[in-house]
């Protein structure tokens, strides 16, 4: 984040979402926080600014995905598109705009545009690299109908 130019995309806040969607309600805070804290050291920001943000959006995520829905792509991709576009207007309204600099909107159409399109368009390569780590190296506990019947007699 902190190379080339202005113009890249915040891959933590996908990074954050897509461990949000896959985990409880604190390591999702935890990790929102965490990267926003990331976000902030990087772009010299108000520290804990990013954090509070991320950290009040990843459980959102969490609770949305628990309760509401699926753990598919599509539902990854427009729940991110929305945090990344929220992320993007809120830092847009308080670094810039609230300042009433002049030619604001230059910023806006030219930057913050941008950036929230390169977020959302590497968000589809964040998915599918935690995907693979996902498969590749967490565990799953699969049990047999017998194991469960098994289990389930022998804690009674």
């Amino acid at each position: 984040m902190t190379g080339g130019t202005v113009l890249k995309p915040v891959l933590l806040v996908p990074v954050a979402v897509c461990i949000s969607l896959r985990n409880d309600v604190m390591p999702s805070a935890f990790t929102g926080g965490f990267c926003g804290l990331l976000i902030d050291i990087c772009t010299g920001r108000l520290f804990g600014y990013n954090a509070v943000l991320l950290t009040v959006f990843c459980t959102a995520v969490n609770l949305l995905f628990e309760f509401y829905l699926r753990n598919k792509f599509v539902n990854f991709l427009w729940v991110n598109a929305v945090v990344s576009a929220l992320q993007c207007a809120l830092d847009y309204e308080f670094y810039y705009k609230i300042w009433n600099y002049e030619n604001t909107e230059n910023i806006l159409m030219h930057v913050t545009l941008k950036v929230w399109a390169y977020t959302v368009i590497s968000s589809v390569f964040v998915y599918l690299l935690l995907k693979v780590i996902d498969i590749l190296f967490i565990p799953k506990e699969h049990f047999t109908i017998e194991e469960v019947i098994k289990n389930n007699r022998g804690g009674q």
